[in-house]
């Protein structure tokens, strides 16, 4: 399995409660239509009243972790081609403007790991 992840921030003037609406039920199903390699498809919403932080450590300055998981690496690849074609990643981020901070968006590939079994 290949991993991605997004952090992502909300538009500012969005509510979180807006944020996660328009996420959920407008971008989430529209990248779930468009990228079929993507085989799991999670967003993560923290919850900055139950957190566990080093005293003086500021708010983290993103509102969703979102997580994309691929049968591999060819996958990734794929769905990078597919974005870059204009009329994709056109639409993407059109879709974007309407919840998300364009200028704080961040992507990277994951180096997964787990506990062995016992």
């Amino acid at each position: 399995m290949f991993k991605a992840i997004a952090l992502l921030t909300r538009k500012p003037g969005l509510t979180k409660e807006e944020f996660i609406d328009y996420y959920e039920n407008n971008h989430a199903p529209l990248i779930a239509a468009t990228f079929p390699s993507i085989i799991e498809y999670r967003r993560n919403y923290p919850d900055l009243a139950q957190v566990l932080r080093a005293k003086g450590t500021p708010d983290p300055h993103f509102d969703v972790i979102t997580e994309m998981w691929f049968h591999d690496k060819a996958g990734y690849e794929d769905m990078l081609a597919t974005h870059a074609r204009p009329e994709v990643g056109d639409r993407i981020r059109a879709d974007e403007s309407n919840f998300l901070d364009q200028s704080k968006i961040i992507q990277f590939v994951t180096d997964e790991r787990e506990l062995p079994h016992s």
